[in-house]
């Protein structure tokens, strides 16, 4: 008896720990620009597991597997990988704890691409991000602000985003990073990304979207070096009804913080070219 007790009161203090202190307390006050919207001048960073696989995943020995004699095992191209190749768990970070409602049609796309990740993930091959993605791939951005202007800058790829803070139409074509349109509701910073090609990823698990996504994000500032962020994604193309993301971002406190040059570009042409040589590399 003494033993459940003791279980039951872990679960709930595991429970408390758990839970995501996302709301602003009552006696937080954001500091200001002088027009009055919260300042979210700085370098920011996601620290989760979502950019693996944004749905709720256990660990597993690596994004590409093989079946093996006994369950599947690392692809080839990546066992020598060991552990710095393998998949930490995660609860994901779907509102509800849910899984991305897809279509059938679109689920079964979905998991064909995770097995073959090697081949397909746009980040392999140093593809910009597209959005949400960009907020939680395991690398900083910065977001520079002013009374009329919100522009972030992305270390992964040399990525960035203008948002427009005004009407500026429909976006004339697609691209990567789609067309940026916010407007504040509060303290809070909503923007409209649309205008996004169909060829950017949620995460490495393969879950993708349509032309037709639109994205509605939500930054709130809810403590000096705290931002909560969410993301509701709409595609009639691909899923069944919108959903939520949301996660916290943290401030890069770290004396000289400061965004570095990652221009994978570079990193990738032996990926892309390599077979191009007159005398290719063995692979």
């Amino acid at each position: 008896m003494k033993f459940l007790v003791v279980a039951a009161a872990l679960a709930v203090s595991v429970a408390g720990i758990a839970a995501p202190l996302y709301a602003q307390s009552a006696d937080f006050e954001p500091p200001r620009l002088s027009n009055g919207n919260p300042d979210l001048n700085g370098i920011w960073q996601a620290l989760s597991s979502a950019h693996y696989d944004i749905e709720p995943h256990t660990a597993r020995h690596a994004m590409a597997l093989r079946e093996g004699p006994q369950g599947p095992l690392p692809a080839a191209e990546v066992v020598h990988l060991g552990a710095v190749g393998a998949v930490p768990g995660s609860m994901g970070i779907i509102t509800g704890g849910g899984r991305i409602p897809y279509t059938p049609e679109a689920r079964a796309l979905k998991e064909e691409n995770h097995a073959n990740w090697l081949d397909r993930d746009p980040e392999i091959k140093c593809y910009m991000p597209g959005v949400p993605r960009a907020t939680y791939m395991p690398f900083p951005f910065q977001i520079f602000q002013n009374e009329g202007n919100v522009f972030i800058a992305y270390e992964f790829a040399g990525a960035v985003r203008d948002i427009y803070l005004q009407d500026v139409g429909p976006a004339e074509t697609d691209s990567w990073m789609g067309q940026s349109v916010g407007r504040w509701e509060g303290d809070t910073l909503v923007v409209e990304v649309t205008g996004q090609n169909d060829q950017t990823w949620f995460d490495r698990a393969g879950s993708h979207h349509s032309n037709q996504l639109v994205v509605t994000e939500r930054y709130t500032l809810v403590s000096p070096n705290h931002i909560q962020y969410e993301a509701t994604m709409e595609d009639p193309m691909v899923f069944t009804e919108p959903w939520t993301i949301r996660l916290p971002l943290y401030r890069r406190l770290d004396e000289g913080a400061r965004l570095m040059d990652f221009k994978c570009v570079e990193f990738v042409e032996e990926l892309i070219f390599g077979h191009l040589r007159r005398n290719p590399l063995e692979r």
